[in-house]
This record gives structure tokens, C-alpha cells and sequence, in this order.
């Protein structure tokens, strides 16, 4: 895709949502019943949509949080449900009426104070610390989040008692229920008002920070940053988190600048993304820009979405990391600095991560665990102390506490920031610098993803297709060592194909919400041979087609 001419510029005035209207739209507008893609729709990361397009609307939520009453009630989950919303302007609706339907259940309720804003990954260490050598009343939670999607968008996530995100049999329960309650005009769906929920005494406000960053040097080792007098800068985005770096800082005696305090839900305050929109992507050089033009005045900077799930990495030498090198150079680290590690950890990581994390993970004898797209994949092993970390592609990582025991079971964009911190402040070189021996080592892969158009029909053959669907022997030149459909760590279906040689692979699935099949690459031999992978990637998807009518 070609970049955008503003990309990295700062958002256009007529670019900015109204607001006033998408909340108007969220109370007035009605999924059509007849049309499938304005239903509830459980992707990887909970259901998305829009006000605008009748997809994430008052009618959708009510059903949802109906819906998962309903699932708490049938599976005997009785202890309190943590509920956490991110800065987006639907969120803040959404949340409203969530907390209308779960307490009109008698669900039990646990909100961030004076209806504040609470990161995904502080809602993951709340369940896990409550949940903690209890067999019964056991807690689960909500993070009412898009995560880094453009402001009009809207989300909502379900984690269970394990912490992490659903899994598909339990979202699809909720999804096919949802859709029930929506076909019959929310008959079946119990409501009080918002101010009536507060008085019942079913919500309790707590300052959810306090626990999480009392205990963030069980996870990381903040008197090893303190120590090294590290200058540190964070652009928080607008999102969730944004409060929580003065704590930190103050907590933990550091010295970190918060370049960026504003909260506005039409996040006009961004630069634009690589396609012009606005979209809170840290990982994305150029949704990142203002901070990027900033990296000098620090020793380290970094910055994180909307939920705090995902992390940017800004270092002086090399300005903002790929996510990919940046979760090698953690993988690295942390395997060699976590004494208290059991020396059978394995590493997960997504199929469609770089494979240079499987050259660190062999050059350090460690088993890479590699799973399908989505972090529920990483929840069990990271739950049972069997990963000691998980990233994946998009930014997105978790590990263990110092001594083993797990932390939080989703992803957490505040510790893979302050690791970043740990790992200058320990080995006197930032994690670039780490990455930079790592290609000298292993070699210097180019990696890149494409969108590309798709019909329903296609993105299902897609999705279905098996090892004999792919039969060349040569991919760009090398010997095909290896054709998967399912991931290699737990044997699960990736959803579509990957195809690698001894220098390079490429990975191709279907979108979840969109009509276009994703084509991940990538390369140790260079830009060709990174171009031809792909050409020959999309040649082997349209032969997978060529049935389809």
C-alpha cells in the first residue's frame, strides 16, 4: 500500500469525529436485523464496530453484557467482574451500558474511581491477583476497548477467570446469544438505570493503579532503572494509561517525561498513519512521529495505545523499533537475566512473528511454542508458569514475574516498556543496540504485510485450505521446507497457509472483518527476494482460489 502523502503530518481539523453525533448515533442507531455484518461479531480481540455503521451501538452492548450474565450464571462464576474502559468516546457509552445491564443481573461490579480509565493489562493482574489459590467465587473481567482503532470505533472484550482473552468457545456462546437477544428486540434483557446500579451497592470504585504498580518490581527490575538515572520519555497517546506513568515515576523514584497529557476522544492531537487516518498505533513510525522528532532528549522512549496493551519502542540509535526486533531482544534478555526462571521455559510466539526470534531461541537452547494469530493462544502456558514469554508481531508481549509465577495473562504494554528501560539501564546498550548484534549474528531480515481484496467465498477456501493445496516445491528460489495449516505449537489451525524456505516464508489468512486475505513476510536475503516471496505467495493464494465461485 502506498503511504499516504500527510502520514506522520498532524491530523486535519475536518478529519476530526463529531463526537456529540457519534454518541447520538451509539443511543439512536439500530443494527439492521437482517444484515449478518451489523450482528455481534467475536474477533481475536473482542467485538468492533462503529456508531456510524450500526455496528457497536447501545443495542449491541445490552445484548453482549445480557449475554455474558448469562454465561457467568451457566458456569457458576459468582465473584466480582472487573470492568475497564479505555479513552475512546464510545467506551465511555459502551460503559454505561454494561454497567446498567451486569448490575440488573446482580452481577458484581469492580470500576476504576470517578469513572476513570483503566489499561487491559491492570484488568488481566486484578483477575489473576483475586483469583489466586481460590477454587470458588472465582473473577472475571471486561476491557471496553477498539484498542488502537480510529476514534469513531468502539470494542468489547471478555476475559474469564484465567485473566486472558476468550477463548472462540466461549465467545461464540456469548456472540450466538447476543445475536438471539438482538433478533428479538432485547426482549429477555434486564436493565436499570446507571444511577439506580450505583445505589444498589453491586459497584464498588477502587483506584485500580495502587495494587498493579506496587507490585510492578515483582516483574520488573525498577531499582536496576532507578539506579542508572535514566532519562525516560513517554507519549501515552490519550490512552488508559496516561495517569499511571507519574505513579511510576514517583513510586519508583524515576525520571520519566510524560511528553504528551492530553485526553481528547477525537485524539486530535495525532499524526497521522501511514494510509492518512488517525489510529493510535505506537508500533506505526508514523502515528508515532511526534514523540520519534523528540527521541534525542532521552535516553530511552516509548509510547502505548489506547488500552496499554502494545508498546513502541523509541531508542536514540535507531529511533522507533520494529516490534519484531524488539520482542527478540526481550526474549534474549530475559531468558539470560531471570535467575529464578525454570530452565525448561519455552518461548511463544505468533507464526507470523519474525523468525529471528527462532534463531535467538536456538542460539540460547530454548523451545519456541508457536501459535496461531490472537494472545488466547498464550493464556494456558503463561497461566501454568510453561511460557515464560509471549509476543506477538503487532506489538503486543507478556512474561512471567521475576520469580516465575505468572503476572498477567494478557498483554502488557507497560512492562514491555519498562523492560526496554531495564535492559539499558543492566547492559549499558539499548535494546537496538542488542538488535543490531543480533544481525551480525544471524543475519538481517527484511519483513514486511499486504492487504490484499478477497471475497467472502475466497477468504473461507482461505481459511479451509490444506497442505495439498500448496504444490510447488520451490518458493523465490529455495527448496519449500516446510507447507503448515496448523501452528506447530499446539497443533491448532492458523486459519490459512504457511509456507517457509531455509531464508524466508510467507503467511497468508483472511481477515476476520474486513474482505481481504493478509500476505506476512519475510526475508533474510534481501529486498527481492522479500518482493518475490510475496509475488509468489499471491500467485499460490489464486491457484487456492481458482475453484472458488
Amino acid at each position: 500500500m502506498a503511504i499516504h502523502s500527510e502520514a506522520g503530518k498532524p491530523a486535519a481539523q475536518e478529519q476530526l469525529v463529531n463526537v456529540a453525533h457519534l454518541i447520538s448515533a451509539y443511543y439512536s442507531n439500530k443494527p439492521d436485523k437482517s444484515d449478518v455484518s451489523q450482528g455481534v461479531t467475536f474477533g481475536t480481540s473482542g467485538h468492533r464496530g462503529s456508531a456510524f455503521k450500526n455496528t457497536f451501538t447501545d443495542t449491541h452492548i445490552a445484548a453482549i453484557s445480557q449475554a455474558l450474565a448469562e454465561y457467568r450464571d451457566a458456569n457458576g462464576i459468582t465473584g466480582p467482574m472487573y470492568v475497564g474502559m479505555d479513552t475512546h468516546a464510545l467506551s465511555e457509552a459502551a460503559f454505561t451500558t454494561a454497567i446498567e445491564v451486569l448490575a440488573a443481573n446482580q452481577v458484581k461490579l469492580v470500576v476504576q474511581q470517578e469513572r476513570g480509565y483503566t489499561p487491559t493489562p491492570v484488568i488481566s493482574h486484578a483477575i489473576l491477583d483475586y483469583n489466586d489459590g481460590k477454587d470458588t467465587g472465582l473473577a472475571d473481567g471486561v476491557v471496553i476497548t477498539p484498542s488502537h482503532n480510529p476514534p469513531e470505533d468502539g470494542g468489547f472484550k471478555y476475559n474469564p477467570p484465567h485473566g486472558g482473552p476468550a477463548d472462540s468457545d466461549v465467545t461464540n456462546q456469548i456472540q450466538a446469544r447476543a445475536n438471539a437477544l438482538i433478533q428479538a428486540d432485547l426482549q429477555g434483557v434486564k436493565r436499570m438505570s446507571y444511577q439506580i446500579a450505583c445505589d444498589t451497592g453491586l459497584v464498588q470504585e477502587v483506584d485500580f493503579s495502587d495494587n498493579y504498580i506496587n507490585q510492578l518490581d515483582q516483574v520488573v527490575d525498577m531499582q536496576a532503572i532507578a539506579n542508572a538515572g535514566l532519562k525516560l520519555g513517554t507519549d501515552p497517546l490519550g490512552g488508559a494509561g496516561l495517569h499511571y506513568w507519574d505513579k511510576i515515576a514517583k513510586r519508583y523514584g524515576l525520571n520519566i517525561d510524560v511528553v504528551n497529557r492530553k485526553v481528547d476522544h477525537q485524539f486530535g492531537f495525532m499524526r497521522r498513519d501511514k494510509d492518512g487516518k488517525i489510529r493510535m498505533d505506537c508500533s506505526s513510525q508514523y502515528a508515532m512521529a511526534g514523540l520519534i522528532d523528540l527521541k534525542d532528549r532521552f535516553d530511552l522512549a516509548f509510547g502505548n495505545d489506547p488500552d496499554f496493551d502494545r508498546h513502541g519502542i523509541v531508542t536514540k540509535t535507531n529511533g522507533l523499533m520494529n516490534p519484531n526486533h524488539y520482542l527478540a531482544v526481550a526474549i534474549e534478555y530475559l531468558y539470560s537475566h531471570r535467575k529464578e526462571w525454570p530452565a525448561d521455559l519455552k518461548v511463544g510466539k505468533t507464526l507470523v512473528s519474525s523468525s529471528m526470534i527462532d534463531r535467538v531461541a536456538l542460539d540460547a537452547g530454548l523451545t519456541v511454542a508457536e501459535m496461531p494469530v490472537g494472545f488466547k493462544w498464550f493464556v494456558q502456558g503463561m497461566l501454568n508458569s510453561k511460557i515464560g514469554f509471549a509476543g506477538e508481531e503487532s506489538a503486543g508481549g507478556i512474561f512471567l514475574r521475576r520469580n516465575g509465577k505468572p503476572w498477567a495473562t494478557d498483554k502488557d504494554g507497560i512492562i514491555l516498556c519498562l523492560l526496554a528501560a531495564e535492559i539499558l539501564a543492566v547492559t549499558g546498550k539499548d535494546p537496538s543496540e542488542h538488535y543490531q548484534a543480533f544481525t551480525e549474528k544471524f543475519g538481517a531480515p527484511l519483513y514486511t504485510r499486504i492487504d490484499v481484496a478477497a471475497t467472502h467465498a475466497q477468504k473461507q477456501a482461505l481459511s479451509k485450505a490444506d497442505k495439498n493445496a500448496i504444490t510447488s516445491t520451490d518458493l523465490a528460489g529455495e527448496p519449500i521446507i516446510s507447507i503448515q495449516t496448523h501452528a506447530s505449537g499446539n497443533n491448532a489451525a492458523i486459519g490459512g497457509v504457511k509456507v517457509a524456505t531455509e531464508n524466508g516464508w510467507f503467511a497468508a489468512r483472511p481477515s476476520g472483518t474486513e474482505e481481504i486475505y493478509k500476505i506476512y513476510a519475510e526475508s533474510f536475503n534481501g529486498e527481492k527476494h522479500l518482493q518475490l516471496l510475496i509475488e509468489e505467495a499471491q500467485k499460490l493464494v489464486a491457484r487456492i482460489f481458482e475453484n472458488v465461485t
